[in-house]
């Protein structure tokens, strides 16, 4: 009932965004009921995203449009489009000249010539055909992780390895613990697997590892889901002995690790995967999308052994059969020639020019957290801003960015902060027209806040 009424009243315009609510207590006299029964509602209304509770703060009220769920790419040639300057989809730009795209058109040209192309057109064996593994053992090992092809699954994308991990490796009721603020991708997947998340407390160089070891003390934690290498949305970067730190928690208590490296060749220097100092039960991510271009949906996952890989594999082939075979070996060509190299190096300038845009529009004054060439900034708000507000005020001023309340897990562990991603406007005028638009929000103030 109380719940309805909130949906209601907020639907209706009588509750603004950002609105707070009475404490459990005041609303508990004021309606004559238990204060039990307003947590349950208050519980209720958090679950159908009606409001956000937080810890020492209070409960307000969530705006409609405020995220659920990943951004998705607006069409282009809409009226969307051309209205917002999008900001909130994590990926790469285009630099000058396309490369990616005169990569792929030879190497079409070249396969059109091959005598394999037959083959590409045939059924694979679920992992991948052996020369796929090996160019992924090769890709692999650009990020200072040495493995076999045996232990490496061609999958169809980063998301795909985390959903094919995630059947290998849990059962419903499992506890996955990661970040305190992580990839809302993997939430997505948590919910589907029916897995309890559990997030643990983070500081500016990455996940702490106490945090884990009061988790797993608490109980049994089964797997871990990290990214210490440019942290999505932080942008962190794991040092080495903390890295180090982590990989002893995790094998005194007999952790899985899934180590997610979507941007770990951004950064020119970067230590070591976490997995190198855990490769007993580490399982890692060796990213693509994110590094060369968004459409050629392949990655790789890597596991321990043999044994556990072809679990792995016997998830991609329950799921699809196969990864195409034909953009496999797109990339394998890429590997092999050095195209991936040289598409690596000009994202990486591309990234660091449009950083360097962004603090010169933002200003010095703002704290923008980004100490590595990355496409998303990590953007902390001015006292007094709350995330969700600012982000529909925002994209009521024509520009779209995603609040820290996407990325949290559990509660009270969200920053007054937002995720701008700069990779995806086609041209470097559009990006500043979007941050412009960004900067008159966060000199404009924040919107009055109503108290009931």
């Amino acid at each position: 009932m109380i719940a309805d009424a909130l949906a209601e009243d907020r639907d209706a315009g009588r509750l603004l965004p950002g609105t707070r609510l009475p404490t459990h207590r005041e609303l508990a006299e004021r309606l004559g009921v238990t204060v039990g029964t307003v947590t349950r509602a208050y519980g209720e209304a958090e679950k159908r995203g009606l409001v956000r509770g937080e810890v020492g703060r209070g409960t307000y009220v969530r705006d409609k449009a405020s995220p659920t769920h990943m951004p998705r790419p607006v069409e282009e040639g809409s009226a969307e489009e051309g209205s917002l300057v999008e900001l909130s989809i994590n990926a790469p730009a285009t630099p000058e000249g396309d490369p990616a795209s005169q990569a792929l058109r030879a190497s079409l040209e070249e396969l059109g010539r091959s005598p394999r192309l037959a083959e590409l057109l045939a059924y694979q064996p679920p992992a991948g055909g052996l020369r796929h593994r090996e160019a992924g053992a090769a890709w692999t090992g650009r990020f200072g992780l040495s493995v076999r092809p045996e232990q490496v699954v061609v999958c169809a994308g980063g998301q795909h390895g985390m959903e094919v991990a995630l059947a290998a490796l849990t059962q419903p009721g499992d506890v996955l613990a990661t970040e305190a603020l992580t990839y809302p991708g993997i939430k997505v997947l948590a919910r589907r697997f029916q897995l309890r998340m559990q997030g643990l407390a983070m500081d500016a160089d990455g996940l702490l590892p106490d945090a884990l070891e009061a988790a797993c003390r608490a109980g049994s934690v089964r797997l871990l889901y990290l990214q210490p290498t440019c942290h999505n949305p932080t942008g962190a970067v794991m040092p080495e002995a903390r890295r180090r730190e982590v990989a002893e928690v995790a094998r005194r208590h007999g952790v899985l690790v899934l180590e997610d490296d979507s941007y770990g060749l951004l950064p020119s220097v970067r230590p070591p995967p976490l997995a190198c100092f855990l490769p007993e039960s580490s399982y890692f991510i060796a990213g693509v999308s994110k590094l060369l271009t968004p459409g050629l949906r392949i990655g790789y996952l890597v596991g321990p052994a043999r044994a556990r890989c072809e679990r792995l594999a016997e998830e991609v082939g329950l799921a699809s059969l196969m990864t195409t075979p034909l953009m496999a070996e797109v990339l394998s060509r890429w590997v092999e020639d050095g195209t991936a190299d040289a598409l690596v190096v000009a994202q990486r300038r591309e990234a660091g020019e449009r950083q360097a845009l962004a603090r010169e529009v933002l200003g010095a004054g703002v704290r923008c957290r980004a100490s590595v060439p990355l496409y998303h900034l990590w953007l902390g708000l001015p006292e007094g801003r709350r995330s969700e507000a600012f982000t529909a005020q925002a994209r009521r001023h024509g520009v779209s960015v995603t609040s820290a309340d996407l990325f949290g897990v559990g509660p009270g562990v969200v920053p007054a902060a937002v995720r701008v991603c700069i990779g995806t406007p086609r041209t470097r005028a559009l990006l500043e027209r979007g941050l412009r638009r960004l900067r008159e929000v966060l000199d404009a103030g924040n919107e009055p806040l109503a108290v009931v």
